[in-house]
């Protein structure tokens, strides 16, 4: 068996029961501090403790270009993938910003740009290819290429662990990927492309319609289906995408919550659950994308993302916009008085 098969930690029930029996004595209505109670208890049931914290939490962002670039499915050429590693390192991007207001630790991971990138601070070099294949012509990856990339996702959950990381956020960054992470969500859903196409980094109407038909062709290529997940992925994924599969994975194994960002971010843990089931109680999806396809994926989760703000910039940006929500209510289930210790009257 794989490592990517075997069974992820169960919640505690413990915990759970412990923290609703909690809400149910703070000094509130019932229920009134609507979601922000059931984060609490989720992430009492996923933490093992009857005092959720969030205070210690690591970014990691996987970078990679898509062969599939080459038919002009995207505004920017793919130079602007190594520009953006750059830009995240030096503090300039909007993840980078966000990572430091909230004190959370920051990690760039290259795994594929099409540019060998001279040493970069704060940047680690696991680079597989120079991008993966064009998959109108052929598998993006080959098995072994997959193979790596979910390993380095699972590496950087090892990683985390090591620090005692009490949540962790994976983002991405890569010219193409909406066109691959569509591409999976087609194969998976068996539907049109044109029923969640979307702009990507801008493009227009006709670039749309152009985008959907690229991804007909890959799709009839390949025969792709939801039957197929570790296939779909070699054949239409991204090095990026693959590597937050695998970290998906890996957390729920090693028991460590995360936050799912915006539609590509969406889609490899849609794949992480085909591939493993028994990792669904570990993502919390953070906002819904504005991207077209996102509502779609997020169907297969039976689960309502905490945010609303029409984000589509991708490389974590709606992770790092709940973190807040999501320590506020750590922060209130931990630290509001109960009724006996307020001595409310009729309430002890």
């Amino acid at each position: 068996m794989s490592w990517y098969h075997a069974p992820a930690i169960e919640p505690s029930d413990t915990h759970r029961h412990n923290a609703e029996k909690r809400q149910t004595q703070l000094t509130k209505p019932p229920g009134s501090l609507g979601e922000l109670e059931s984060l609490a208890t989720l992430l009492a049931a996923l933490q093992q403790t009857d005092t959720p914290q969030c205070d210690k939490v690591k970014i990691t962002i996987f970078a990679a270009d898509h062969g599939i670039a080459a038919e002009g499915v995207s505004a920017f050429p793919q130079s602007v993938t190594g520009q953006m590693v750059q830009n995240f390192a030096s503090g300039g991007a909007a993840i980078s910003v966000l990572a430091k207001s909230l004190n959370a630790s920051l990690q760039v991971i290259n795994i594929g740009t099409v540019d060998q990138l001279e040493p970069i601070s704060g940047v680690e070099d696991q680079r597989i290819a120079a991008g993966t294949a064009n998959f109108t012509v052929k598998s993006a990856m080959t098995e072994e290429q997959l193979q790596k990339a979910l390993s380095i996702g699972q590496r950087a959950i090892k990683n985390a662990l090591d620090e005692g990381v009490q949540l962790w956020i994976g983002g991405e960054m890569g010219i193409a990927n909406t066109t691959s992470a569509t591409a999976l969500a087609c194969a998976y859903f068996d539907i049109a492309a044109a029923e969640i196409v979307g702009p990507g980094t801008g493009l227009d109407n006709a670039g749309q319609i152009h985008k959907s038909a690229v991804i007909h062709k890959a799709l009839d290529l390949f025969n792709a289906s939801a039957q197929k997940p570790l296939k779909n992925l070699q054949y239409l994924g991204g090095f990026e995408i693959a590597a937050l599969t695998g970290a998906y994975i890996a957390a729920a194994q090693a028991g460590i919550p995360v936050i799912v960002d915006g539609f590509i971010c969406s889609v490899a843990a849609l794949y992480a659950q085909a591939i493993n089931p028994s990792i669904t109680p570990w993502l919390l999806f953070s906002h819904q994308s504005a991207e077209p396809g996102h509502q779609q994926v997020l169907s297969a989760f039976e689960q309502q993302p905490i945010l609303d703000l029409g984000l589509r910039l991708g490389e974590a940006s709606g992770d790092a916009t709940v973190l807040p929500l999501i320590r506020l209510a750590c922060d209130l289930h931990n630290n509001m008085a109960t009724f006996c210790e307020a001595e409310i009257d009729g309430k002890c």
